[in-house]
C-alpha cells in the first residue's frame, strides 16, 4: 500500500481502539497530545472544545434550543439546512435517552482572518444512545476524519457544514454525517 491508504490503516486501528474503551453513554471530546495537527492558537482551540462541550451538555439535557445553538443560521450540509437538523435532533430526543458522542479532533486549521475566518476541524467519532423502546444502547452515527466547517458568529464558533462544494449525489457507500 502507498500514501494515504497505508497511513489510514494504522490511524483507523488506533481510533477503533480508542472508541472501544469509551462508555457508550459518556461524552468525550479529545484532542490527542501527539499526532494531532493544531494550527490555531490555544484560545481558539479552547473555544471550539468549549462549543462541543456545551453541545454535549445540551444533548444530555435534551435541550433542543441549546443543541441548535451549535449550528450556524447558514448551515448547509449536503443540502440539509438548520431546520432539517432541528427535526433530526427532535426525533432523536423523542426516541432515545442517554445520548452521547465522542469527538477525536486530529486537525484544526484556520483559513482567513477576522469575520471571514473559517475553521476546518478534522474529527473522528460516534453518536450512541439508549433506545427508549428496547432499552439497548445503539449506534446512531459514526464518522472517520469528517471535516467540520466552523465560523465565528456572535462570539462563538458554530458549525456551518462541510468543506468545499457538496456533490449533487454522494458516491455509492457514502453517507452524510450532519449532526456533528
Amino acid at each position: 500500500m502507498r500514501g494515504r491508504a497505508a497511513s489510514t490503516i494504522p490511524s483507523l486501528i488506533a481510533v477503533i481502539g480508542f472508541l472501544s474503551v469509551i462508555g457508550t453513554a459518556e461524552a468525550k471530546i479529545v484532542v490527542p497530545p501527539s499526532g494531532s495537527v493544531i494550527e490555531v492558537d490555544a484560545a481558539t482551540l479552547k473555544a471550539v472544545v468549549g462549543t462541543f462541550t456545551q453541545a454535549e451538555e445540551a444533548i444530555k439535557a435534551h435541550d433542543l434550543e441549546k443543541v441548535m445553538g451549535i449550528y450556524s443560521p447558514q448551515y448547509n450540509y449536503h443540502g440539509l439546512k438548520k431546520d432539517d437538523i432541528r427535526k433530526i435532533w427532535k426525533d432523536l430526543f423523542d426516541e432515545y435517552q442517554e445520548i452521547a458522542s465522542t469527538h477525536l479532533f486530529t486537525k484544526m486549521t484556520k483559513i482567513g482572518a477576522g469575520r471571514d475566518a473559517v475553521l476546518e476541524v478534522t474529527c473522528t467519532g460516534h453518536l450512541w444512545a439508549r433506545s427508549k423502546t428496547s432499552g439497548l444502547y445503539v449506534p446512531i452515527d459514526s464518522w472517520y476524519e469528517e471535516v467540520h466547517y466552523l465560523v465565528l458568529e456572535d462570539g462563538a464558533w458554530r458549525i456551518r457544514g462541510n468543506v468545499g462544494e457538496s456533490p449533487r449525489v454522494l458516491p455509492f457507500g457514502t453517507a452524510p454525517h450532519p449532526l456533528f
